[in-house]
């Protein structure tokens, strides 16, 4: 007892630090999950099958809604890359198309997607097709090895000024079986949420306004 009184301002001040890093700890611990929740997060996935007759799906798993800009889809060849802004060219197609009621649905592929939410771009196949078309790709192309298929989401999340992204890319393989013409490349998709990641979804965001300007 009397060490304890000769030493109790010592003691006083060392639990008063204890009690500080433990409020730290606390706050960081709910930053960190405030923090997690408000980043946005975005899924790209294969539905109703594995193939390129599976269709490819955008999910919002964020806490809020996104809007969704741009919907790209890239094709990556061993010599050059070719990109498509699929929302765009099915926009195209559908005022071109003002009779055919399939194509209505085209629209709202760009727009507001609520949090918990899917939207259904159509088949990897068709998708396939549709660069092909615009770059007038040859078949023969296409049966090469190491082609990858790359869906590239531009999207705004709440109030942030800065697009946010999400990326995943698929090995493709025309020649193998339907089951193993479409390979994920990773497990999970990219999500392009830091700042050096949203510059680069920006730069995506502004090639395609050039793209469309000319």
């Amino acid at each position: 007892m009397e060490w304890l009184n000769a030493n109790a301002q010592a003691i006083s001040a060392v639990a008063s630090i204890c009690t500080l890093f433990v409020w730290v700890f606390y706050a960081q611990l709910l930053y960190n999950g405030y923090v997690r929740q408000r980043r946005p997060r975005v899924i790209i996935n294969r539905g109703r099958g594995i193939g390129v007759d599976a269709i490819c799906l955008i999910s919002n798993m964020s806490s809020e809604a996104i809007y969704i800009q741009h919907l790209v889809a890239a094709l990556h060849a061993q010599h050059r890359s070719y990109s498509l802004d699929v929302v765009e060219y099915q926009q195209r197609r559908c005022e071109q198309h003002k009779n055919e009621p399939q194509e209505a649905g085209y629209r709202t592929h760009q727009g507001p997607l609520a949090s918990g939410d899917y939207l259904n771009i159509q088949s990897f196949g068709d998708i396939v097709n549709q660069v092909k078309e615009y770059w007038e790709i040859d078949d023969n192309l296409m049966q090469e090895q190491n082609i990858q298929l790359e869906i590239r989401v531009i999207a705004i999340y709440g109030s942030e000024d800065m697009p946010t992204g999400a990326s995943r890319t698929f090995n493709l393989d025309l020649s193998a079986s339907p089951d193993h013409q479409l390979i994920p490349a990773s497990v999970d998709t990219d999500r392009l949420n830091s700042r050096g990641q949203r510059k680069r979804v920006l730069e995506w965001a502004k090639e395609i306004e050039t793209h469309k300007a000319r």
